[in-house]
């Protein structure tokens, strides 16, 4: 992999990862020429003493792009008469910091505070970063070959090394959103890397979940889990040297499928290059699979579970938890008064099913 590191015209950082070292020759690579606006910097965290969980507000983001035309689209690379946040005839996998971020290394030191003494205010310290995964404004993930898959495996390993040796960073978030019905807000594909300066409350509660089994019974929770799918068999959907893919048994969503690599590591940076490899097939077949499901390509979140960066007590336990909204083909799983008052998730179809259907296609 080569990666190469240029600046934007407002000083946020990009960088363009290759495969090899003559795999951009040919490319026009130029500076950026445009003429920007400074970044925001007014994100701040505020901490909801209720549940103990720190919110980010990033107000400027209601000016963020909203889905645009091909033609304006800014994740394209750049061409005559037509500058993009890419200032680049071509690229194989470009990143770069997110011109409307949620968290900023160049936060406020200083925000305004909410006037309550049960809410602190610190600055909205962090960063955000766009992942473009190929210059195909027509491709899906899907549509990536195993090398170029493997590449964005390891721009993602690159990201979270880097990122996790920024001061007061303690997660490092990699996703991909697609679909409108998901939120998109760009059709290109790409996904999106989050620095935060908290550990998520997601994180958080499995970790305190990992503990107290540990606690109870000497084992790793997640290990066993992979175990009992192994074992149980009827959710699985593949088995390779490396990795394991499955329905989980308490799928919360319509289609959920959980991708552990055999071998226990904490992150991606962790995985070896044959891990990586291994994924890019399995990964590729699964998101295929999904697209066969119904008749149009199906909307989703691909989430990238990753330990916090000083993770102690050995807890953390790498894998990707890949889910739709979709629940027929023309029907969305909407998060009613239940999912989202309370937090309790109903669910339309059993994982059994789930994952026999997925078997078929």
């Amino acid at each position: 992999m080569k990666r190469t590191i240029t600046t934007l015209a407002d000083g946020r950082e990009l960088l363009y990862f290759d495969i090899d070292d003559t795999s951009d020759t040919s490319v026009d690579r130029r500076p950026d020429s445009r003429m920007l606006p400074p970044v925001s910097t007014s994100s701040q965290l505020r901490l909801d003493p209720l549940l103990d969980e720190w919110v980010m507000m990033a107000a400027h983001r209601q000016d963020r792009t909203f889905q645009p035309p091909e033609e304006n689209c800014p994740l394209c690379p750049s061409g005559p008469g037509r500058q993009t946040e890419i200032p680049s005839a071509g690229y194989t996998v470009a990143i770069f910091e997110n011109r409307f971020p949620s968290l900023s290394t160049g936060a406020d030191p200083a925000p305004v505070g909410s006037g309550h003494p049960l809410v602190p205010v610190r600055p909205g310290y962090g960063r955000c970063e766009v992942v473009c995964f190929t210059s195909d404004h027509h491709a899906r993930f899907a549509d990536l070959t195993t090398e170029q898959a493997a590449l964005v495996m390891d721009a993602w390993a690159d990201r979270t090394e880097q990122l996790s040796t920024l001061d007061d960073i303690e997660q490092v978030f990699c996703f991909e959103s697609r679909g409108a019905e998901i939120g998109v807000t760009l059709g290109h594909p790409h996904g999106q890397i989050y620095a935060y300066p908290f550990v998520t409350p997601r994180t958080r509660r499995m970790r305190e979940v990992a503990r107290a089994y540990r606690e109870r019974t000497g084992g790793d929770l997640h290990a066993d889990v992979v175990a009992a799918e192994r074992a149980a068999a009827s959710r699985l959907l593949a088995e390779t040297a490396h990795w394991v893919a499955f329905v989980p048994a308490a799928a919360r969503w319509p289609v959920e499928v959980h991708v552990y690599p055999l071998r226990r590591a904490r992150s991606i940076p962790e995985l070896t290059p044959a891990e990586r490899a291994d994924f890019a097939a399995v990964y590729l077949d699964l998101l295929r699979r999904f697209d066969r499901l119904y008749d149009a390509p199906l909307p989703y979140i691909a989430a990238w579970h990753q330990g916090p960066v000083t993770d102690d007590e050995d807890l953390g336990y790498l894998h990707l938890q890949v889910f739709s909204v979709r629940r027929t083909a023309d029907k969305l799983k909407y998060l009613a008064g239940s999912e989202s008052g309370m937090g309790a998730f109903i669910t339309d179809a059993l994982p059994e099913d789930v994952a026999r259907r997925l078997r078929e296609v």
